[in-house]
This record gives structure tokens, sequence and C-alpha cells, in this order.
């Protein structure tokens, strides 16, 4: 078993500047300032790929309305779906973004929102942007669930497993690496494969809400949940084991196999690759 180091949360402290204090830079936004970089030059990447719609100066504007969602979508996530309880007793809450608390499935919500309105900005199928995105995020999403580790919280249940990391005595799964795992890197890999070769239209972005919800469904049974959620139940929707992340995931689930097997079935080319290419 290994002893959890317990890191330091602010990488760089610059100040102070009078009476505003030091400016504290914490690593969990380097985290997505990594995230956003290297979906960025992935981005950059696919646009080189032979026949491409896309051009390297629509990725500047994609990038900036994914910002916006992922950063607006996931702190409204975070406040409704599991800060409501917090949001009673402070109005100010949902602002205090310096507290913490952003939910990948409201930044999900928030991104999709964003990209259908790039999309008909620029006269673009809202199915082809979703699909040139999918690819995309999963480097990113490795590196938040590694800011979640540095921040240590996220943990896992105790278990006597040799790789569990000691928390305040108590060796626990650290979820957030499995997340990592799974949720980033297997679904990166898996979603820049898929994507190397035209493929019919909705299907990245159904495998990618495939991959992604069976992901954070088996870590969830090794996550702890919020507590706060339902105390008496020590965090638990019902019968014990059932999650906010599970609830929340099933529709990804749902969706995601809907679109798969409908875009195999429909075989609509994709407008991301011109068809006398393609």
């Amino acid at each position: 078993m290994i002893e959890y180091p317990g890191f330091d949360k602010i990488a760089l402290e610059i100040g102070p500047f009078g009476s505003f204090g030091p400016l504290k830079i914490h690593w969990y936004g380097i985290m997505y300032l990594v995230a956003f970089a290297a979906a960025w030059w992935l981005g950059r990447v696919r646009t080189q790929r032979p026949g491409s719609t896309w051009k390297p100066a629509d990725i500047d504007d994609f990038m900036f309305f994914g910002m916006l969602g992922t950063i607006l979508g996931g702190r409204l996530g975070y406040v409704f779906f599991y800060g409501l309880s917090y949001w009673a007793k402070d109005p100010w809450y949902p602002v205090k973004v310096w507290d913490g608390g952003m939910s990948f499935h409201g930044g999900l919500l928030g991104v999709m929102i964003a990209f259908a309105i790039f999309a008909v900005r620029r006269k673009r199928r809202i199915a082809d942007v979703f699909d040139f995105a999918a690819p995309l995020p999963g480097i990113g999403i490795c590196a938040v669930r590694i800011g979640n580790f540095i921040n240590g919280e996220l943990w896992g249940k105790p278990t006597d497993v040799s790789w569990a990391f000691i928390v305040d005595g108590v060796p626990r799964h650290a979820t957030q690496l499995y997340e990592a795992a799974l949720e980033g890197i297997l679904l990166a890999s898996i979603l820049w494969w898929y994507t190397s070769k035209p493929r019919p239209r909705m299907a990245p972005a159904g495998l990618f809400l495939i991959i992604y919800s069976l992901s954070r469904i088996a870590v969830e049974f090794w996550r702890l949940p919020d507590e706060h959620l339902n105390e008496a139940a020590h965090g638990y929707l019902f019968g014990g084991w059932f999650t906010m992340g599970m609830l929340l995931s099933l529709p990804m689930l749902l969706i995601g196999l809907t679109l798969f097997f409908m875009a195999y079935r429909r075989r609509e080319p994709s407008g991301n690759v011109s068809i006398a290419r393609g």
C-alpha cells in the first residue's frame, strides 16, 4: 500500500498585491488549462486529415465555445446536481468557483449547448460538430482527474488491495486515478483510433457517451458518494449502492447506444470529411 503524500493544492503563489493578498494558482486550475490546450492541439492535428472540412482557424472559435460551455455548465451542473443544499445556505454559492465543485455531466451539457450554437453560427450540422469533438477531451479528462487526486478529493471506499492509498490512516481506492485511466486514457485511445477514418454521422458521439458512461458507472461501485446528498444512507440514493453519478450516467448510456445503432443503420456520411476525399 502507498501512503498518500498530501500534495499542496497551490502550485504557485505570486504576491501579495496589497490588500488583495497573494495570487494563488491551484493545480486543479492548471489541469483545466492542460485539458483545453490538449483539446485545441488535437483539434488542430485532426484538421490536417486528408479531406477534412475543418481549417486550423476554425479550432480557435470551436475551443472558445467549448471552454465557455465546460466552465459554465460544469459549475452550474455541480450546483444543481450536488450542491443545492450549499446554495440554500449561501445564495452566492454558484459564483464561488474558488470553493470547488465542477460536474462532468453538467460540463457535458454546457459543451453540447455551446457546440450547437457554434454549429448554427458556422452553418454546420450539429451532429458533425459533436462527432468532431468526440475524440478531443479524453486527455483533458485524465488531467482533471489527476487534479482531483492532487486535491485529495473523490476518494474511494476502504480496501485492502496492494495498490490502495492510505489516507488519514485508512487504505482507500484511488478512484480519481481509476477515472483518469478509464474516462481519460482509455476513452481517448479508443476514440482517436475509431475516428482515424470516416465513420457514419453520430457514431463517434454515440461511442463517446457509451465509453464514458460505462467507465463512470463502473468506478462508482468503488467511489464514495457525496454524503450530503442523502446523509441517512451515507450519500447513496437508494439500495446502499446506487449513486448520483450512476443516475446521471444512465441517460448518457441509453442516448449513446441509440445514436451509435442509428448511425450504422442510416450510414449517413460525416460532414467532417469531404465526399470527394472521404
